[in-house]
């Protein structure tokens, strides 16, 4: 007679899977489980921080400045690609710019329609950067000596209007981020630019170069200055790991339009400043007198923003080359920018040309018939007239004013050590860079944010969320296939052992 078969106990590790004493227990499968999804995990996360370290290294990161210049507005989109030396890596193919006429300052009749000459630009700046970008792209309106000259009442109401369009421009824009800078921050700006392009950035102070800027209503002047500065024109700079001691000044009302549009008030029927025969004048050294006359008179002094610049007899410093605005020695090498290099490069001179190279120049055009340098110049389309008094103010504020030597095949070996030491280039770019405050700007705002912000906006906005889902599913993927490889297991009695045992099911 067959044994009678004795029925199967479920094994206590089917419900009670912690407790069991099944041999199996010493290699807890559940253990196995965990370890296993910990396993997809961790991958989940390697993949997931190769994939941003991926994208921030190479990904674009972009920027807008809104320049409210005095002639017109532009709008600069400036993008990064990584960072090299502690600065952003520019990259020169996705940046982009465009220019509106009038600017800013114009719309003092109706101030509240000067926001819609953004419009425009704003719509251009959507075009270049990519979508997935505008919510993170911050947007920044500078407006410049333009609406320093323009009442602080009328002001406001201008910068309002520009900040309800900026509002709703689909970009990254808070209201303190449309506003007036000051001369000297632009100065400063300037000059960031310009030792970015050349490299210098980083390095030490003393091997940095100084920036001189000619714009249309002011005058910039920005160098590292080893003296003891007033407090209204000392600007410590840190970027990165090194820190700048600058002097930066902003000249108001000595930009060259500005200038030209004075000189022609002060003018007599003989006008030393235009070509002869053309207003029967034409003297290039009463020219430079008359502008050196300017350049000291006393003017504006209630538009200025940060101090006074009066009259010399007003000087409270022992340096005042310049009514009484305090000017330190100058020291170091200097690039000179935009009206500086424009009338440079219209005489054809060399980036590296003396100011007695600007004087030979400006003299013969000045002294010329009106009819030979017409032909001279037969391109040019501005007014022609205009560079003999160009060439005489460059001479008359960047020599009789600040000080800069004529020549550096100066006799004097005392003259000659300081032309070393400061040595002009007129230009607007270096190394392929532009040169402009508006790359200085962003890059300053750049700079500060790279080690709290750089890997962020390459993110998307529910990052986490698709992170903590793709995390679950690979759980949950891991857990089906180990219980789809788990054996089963049933507890039967061993009538030859006398006893329960406990074996696997294939």
């Amino acid at each position: 007679m067959d044994a009678p078969k004795l029925p199967i106990r479920p094994s206590s590790a089917r419900f009670f899977p912690f407790i069991s004493r099944s041999p199996s227990s010493t290699h807890n499968p559940y253990r196995r489980c965990i370890w296993i999804s910990v396993s997809f995990l961790s991958l989940a996360f390697l993949l997931l921080y190769i994939v941003v370290s991926s994208r921030s290294s190479t990904s674009a990161r972009f920027g807008i400045v809104i320049d409210g210049g005095s002639s017109g507005t532009r709008i600069h989109i400036f993008s990064s690609k990584g960072i090299m030396g502690g600065f952003p890596l520019l990259d020169l193919k996705s940046m982009a710019v465009m220019r509106k006429t009038p600017g800013l300052s114009s719309y003092l009749g109706d101030p509240e329609l000067s926001g819609e000459s953004l419009v425009e630009l704003l719509e251009f700046a959507k075009e270049k950067v990519p979508n997935d970008w505008h919510k993170v792209t911050e947007v920044r309106l500078m407006a410049t000596a333009g609406l320093r000259m323009v009442e602080v009442g009328l002001r406001e109401r201008i910068l309002e209007s520009c900040r309800r369009v900026l509002r709703v421009s689909g970009f990254q824009f808070k209201d303190d981020w449309a506003t007036v800078i000051p001369g000297s921050d632009e100065g400063v700006y300037a000059w960031v630019a310009a030792n970015y392009a050349l490299g210098s950035l980083g390095s030490d102070p003393e091997n940095t170069t100084g920036i001189l800027e000619l714009g249309g209503a002011s005058a910039q002047v920005t160098f590292v200055s080893n003296e003891a500065l007033p407090p209204e024109f000392s600007h410590v700079l840190t970027l990165g790991n090194t820190t700048y001691k600058l002097y930066s000044n902003s000249f108001l009302h000595f930009g060259q339009l500005c200038a030209d549009e004075e000189s022609d008030q002060d003018r007599t029927n003989i006008d030393p400043c235009s070509p002869n025969e053309f207003s029967h004048g034409g003297n290039f050294s009463k020219c430079r007198s008359a502008a050196l006359t300017l350049l000291q008179k006393e003017k504006g002094c209630k538009n200025l923003l940060s101090h006074t610049l009066c009259s010399p007899d007003n000087c409270l410093y022992q340096q005042c080359q310049l009514g009484s605005s305090f000017f330190p020695k100058v020291q170091g090498e200097f690039i000179a920018t935009e009206n500086f290099y424009y009338t440079s490069k219209f005489f054809g001179l060399n980036p590296r040309s003396s100011l007695s190279d600007l004087i030979l120049a400006g003299r013969e055009f000045c002294e010329e018939d009106w009819s030979k340098n017409k032909q001279k110049y037969p391109s040019a389309t501005e007014d022609l007239s205009r560079y003999c008094f160009s060439a005489a103010y460059i001479v008359a504020l960047l020599h009789d004013s600040f000080g800069i030597p004529l020549d550096d095949r100066s006799n004097s070996s005392i003259e000659m050590s300081l032309n070393l030491l400061n040595r002009i280039e007129y230009a607007n770019q270096a190394g392929g860079i532009q040169i402009e405050w508006a790359l200085g700007a962003y890059l300053t705002q750049a700079t500060n944010s790279l080690e709290k912000n750089w890997t962020k906006p390459v993110l998307p906005d529910n990052i986490m969320l698709l992170f903590l889902v793709t995390s679950t599913l690979l759980a949950f993927a891991a857990w089906l296939g180990y219980k789809w490889k788990q054996p089963g297991l049933k507890t039967i009695y061993d009538l030859e052992k006398g006893r329960y045992i406990t074996t696997r099911v294939s």
